[in-house]
């Protein structure tokens, strides 16, 4: 083999290592950062009014004040492929990420956040939540 052709390989596995380990080293340090999920989906009692959407989505953005929520994700339905597995019958979704238990816990007595049922549950005909923990 000639000397260039080695110095070649030697730089791509090297390359390729480094690769691997940046990888390894951002997703071990992602998990656990907020391990707790929070994502809460919410039917819409007039599902075809853009305005009542819109004011749920306004109300969730002022979460985003609440210290211990980390991380807040507003989405609504995305116009993704229709399969039997994909659920798109919820209006407005909520993605919260927190560090522990105790933080998911003071978000939910927190007075904006009861500020934000107390404006917005009339719009909503039905509130499913999933809570997840990085395992």
């Amino acid at each position: 083999m000639n000397n260039s052709r080695r110095k070649f390989i030697a730089s791509s596995v090297a390359l390729a290592a480094g690769t691997a380990t940046a990888v390894a080293s951002s997703t071990n340090s992602q998990k656990g950062k907020y391990p707790l999920v929070h994502h809460v989906f919410f039917w819409l009692k007039n599902p075809g009014s853009v305005a009542d959407r819109d004011k749920i989505v306004e109300g969730l953005k002022t979460l985003r004040k609440i210290d211990a929520i980390k991380e807040l994700r507003i989405g609504v339905v995305a116009s993704t492929e229709k399969r039997d597995v994909v659920d798109n019958s919820w209006g407005v979704s909520e993605l919260m990420f927190f560090e522990d238990v105790a933080g998911q816990a003071s978000y939910q007595t927190h007075p904006i956040h009861q500020k934000f049922i107390k404006d917005c549950s009339h719009l909503w005909d039905k509130v499913i939540v999933y809570d997840a923990i990085d395992v």
